[in-house]
């Protein structure tokens, strides 16, 4: 306790407790989470829209509102007309609008299953004869999805997939075969929903006519069993299939099936099997069916276009890179127009306009930088808009640029991230707006850009921060040993002396493609790095090589080598960083979670004379224990990259461990397995180094529930005020 007090007490702390953070308000009573316009809705006539509010009794609704006045014009209707068959009342917040505005569809009772995907009671409320009715079949369902027309819903119930007609009342069964850990049909296996960020493959035709899908046959994949601890004399063992690095995926087919004849047609995507099908979408061209085809390595993408009769399909268009092609959703049709669809070919992410027949017509975008979302195409107004990182990779603009490439413009003029959202038939669309130290501001544009009005600026939220007197989030950029120049962030505490000496908690992400080094909000990890910073801590955050908007061959660096140039970029920060005259060099310490928590675990080893404590969460340890899909990307498979796998995994540098080290871990982590914190554990056993363990029991990948996240952060902060 002694050491406790001298370590934490070096740096003067010198608030109010009325500016002082607190980690029960920032993790107990999640006091400052940012609010966000999730229950509006535009309405078709592009002159209305809903939202949910209280009335005098406190009792939801849905209220229609006049978009140009704001004036409030009637109630849609209200938490008392969603009774159901068992005399619960349904939340109203978990609306979808048909296509027509005739009917919405709510839902009740969800149970979460992986990271995209839920399972619950879904009913369908008819705004017309204002009846609430459930889906036909009895079990819980998933990914309800409206036909183009209204007239049908398409869902997934205990695997296989059914349709109701909402005219009818009658129920269409299109598959019978579906199982657990066998057969899935139309809802991804859980390698395809974390790593392709979809857990729905299937999809109407534009004339509600064929309905696609995936069937998944995951019976020879590899089963992964997980416990749960309930109290009871044995755990709940639960098991799913989990293909690992270099082990078997599911067998995967793509079917059509026609609603008038009631028959269904296998399409023909190629006699290789060991494949991937990340993408299904219908074209306007006689309702062929769009089907992305990736190799196992995911550096050859093909485009079939395939007839839903007959199941004949013809490549469209073919890309191969010399490491990896990232699947998007960066795919439009424009009808007799072509296409357009994004890609990395120049070095670049740009967005590129195809003819009907696969011929590239012209590049729309150019220039080193990244598009990084094409967000919507005009038709009449032949105008693209898209999101970018034109000025610098901490800033996203939205453009807008014509068809044949020219008249580009910058719809943003101000530092920070830009979103845009179109809504209603293009009418209108959500601009989303925050930068490193703002929380987000959503404001409503009618088509041409004249602003309507603010939807919500999180005034309460911006009030709460000013009472708190934080330190800006400020942005700089240092160089690398070989003379890189990469991104980073610093929060310095507020009473900053530059003739002291200042600890170091360094906090990293640093996976393929993805930053930290954001001028955007970071939710509640902003107001965690404040608290640190408020306890007398210099909190920074860089992001090194394999991240995203510096073009390709910067993102691409870490191909085969996952961890290697990574933690050599955090090393040569943590070096730059232990150089300036106000920081203790023998008090620089780094956490991470997930891929930040294998770059903790790589830097309390690898960088064993640089790093005096290191805390990892939920670590990858080894690549061969991870997912295929996400893995191979990357690294190949085992098998083909012994060295990369072997040589750049933290259990390679195990023996330099000479500082503090807390590993951290959820015992029911279906991402991220606790197998490769038992087994770097194991090996520090081995080798007999110290360190500090914590399991979270029944917890997932995020470790999050109740009083947890309060539970772990205070872990984090207990074990940083004693070894840092």
């Amino acid at each position: 306790m002694k050491i406790k007090f001298l370590l934490f007490c070096c740096v003067p702390v010198l608030f109010s407790a009325q500016t002082v953070l607190t980690l029960e308000d920032i993790w107990g009573k999640f006091a400052y989470r940012a609010a966000a316009p999730s229950d509006v809705h535009i309405l078709k006539n592009g002159q209305h829209y809903t939202r949910i509010e209280d009335d005098a009794s406190g009792d939801a609704q849905m209220v229609v509102y006049d978009i140009k006045s704001n004036k409030r014009l009637r109630v849609l209707l209200s938490a008392n007309d969603l009774k159901t068959e068992n005399g619960h009342y349904i939340d109203l917040n978990t609306f979808q609008f048909s296509p027509d505005e005739n009917a919405i569809l709510f839902y009740s009772d969800a149970e979460s299953i992986y990271r995209h995907s839920l399972k619950a009671k879904y009913y369908v409320y008819n705004l017309q004869s204002k009846i609430l009715k459930p889906l036909v079949v009895g079990a819980k369902q998933m990914l309800p999805q409206f036909s183009p027309d209204a007239s049908q819903i398409a869902y997934v119930s205990e695997n296989n997939l059914y349709i109701d007609n909402l005219k009818t009342a009658k129920t269409q069964t299109l598959t019978t075969d579906g199982a657990w850990n066998a057969i899935k049909n139309g809802w991804a296996d859980w390698v395809y929903e974390e790593e392709f960020s979809k857990p729905d493959y299937f999809c109407w035709s534009e004339n509600s006519g064929y309905l696609a899908y995936v069937r998944f046959d995951e019976s020879q994949v590899a089963t992964y069993q997980l416990d749960f601890y309930q109290g009871q004399l044995y755990p709940t063992a639960y098991s799913f299939k989990y293909p690992k690095a270099g082990m078997q995926n599911s067998k995967v087919s793509v079917m059509v099936f026609n609603t008038a004849s009631q028959q269904t047609q296998t399409m023909q995507i190629g006699t290789e099997t060991d494949i991937y099908i990340p993408r299904l979408q219908f074209t306007p061209w006689n309702n062929q069916l769009c089907i992305q085809r990736l190799n196992r390595l995911q550096n050859q993408l093909d485009y079939l276009l395939a007839n839903p009769e007959t199941g004949s399909s013809t490549i469209l268009l073919k890309e191969h890179s010399n490491t990896y092609i990232d699947i998007t959703d960066d795919l439009i049709f424009l009808g007799n127009s072509g296409f357009l669809r994004s890609s990395e070919i120049s070095g670049y992410n740009h967005i590129y306009h195809y003819s009907k027949t696969g011929t590239l017509i012209h590049a729309v975008t150019s220039g080193s930088f990244d598009v990084t979302r094409l967000i919507n195409f005009d038709k009449p107004q032949n105008t693209l808009y898209f999101q970018a990182a034109r000025q610098n990779a901490t800033e996203r603009e939205v453009y807008r640029v014509q068809l044949d490439g020219s008249g580009l413009t910058c719809l943003t003029n101000k530092p920070g991230t830009h979103a845009f959202e179109f809504l209603s038939g293009n009418h209108y669309y959500l601009h989303t707006y925050s930068n490193a130290n703002t929380p987000p501001k959503y404001s409503l544009y009618d088509a041409k850009g004249t602003f309507i009005r603010d939807i919500e600026t999180n005034t309460e939220l911006l009030n709460k921060m000013n009472a708190l007197k934080l330190v800006p989030k400020t942005f700089f950029t240092f160089k690398n040993a070989s003379g890189i120049p990469l991104n980073a962030w610093i929060i310095k505490p507020p009473d900053f002396d530059s003739t002291k000496h200042y600890p170091v908690y360094m906090y990293a992400y640093n996976g393929p493609g993805s930053n930290e080094c954001n001028n955007a909000w970071d939710g509640t990890d902003y107001f965690w790095h404040q608290f640190l910073a408020q306890q007398g801590y210099i909190v920074v955050c860089c992001d090194g090589r394999g991240t995203q908007a510096r073009g390709r061959d910067f993102k691409h660096a870490t191909y085969m080598q996952l961890g290697k140039y990574e933690s050599d970029d955090q090393l040569d920060f943590a070096s730059y960083l232990a150089g300036l005259k106000w920081v203790d060099k023998s008090r620089i310490g780094f956490q991470g979670w997930s891929y930040g928590g294998f770059m903790a675990s790589l830097m309390i080893s690898k960088g064993a004379d640089k790093i005096k404590t290191a805390i990892a969460v939920a670590p990858v340890t080894q690549w061969a224990f991870y997912d295929n899909v996400y893995t191979e990307r990357f690294m190949r498979r085992p098998q083909e990259n012994v060295k990369g796998y072997q040589e750049n995994s933290p259990l390679h540098f195990i023996k330099n461990i000479k500082g503090h080290f807390l590993l951290i871990h959820g015992s029911a982590d279906d991402n991220v397995h606790m197998q490769n914190s038992m087994e770097l554990a194991s090996a520090l056993v081995q080798n007999n180094i110290p360190f500090d363990y914590m399991v979270y029991p029944n917890k997932n990948h995020g470790i999050y529930g109740g009083y947890t996240r309060l539970h772990l952060y205070q872990k984090i902060f207990d074990f940083i005020k004693l070894k840092l």
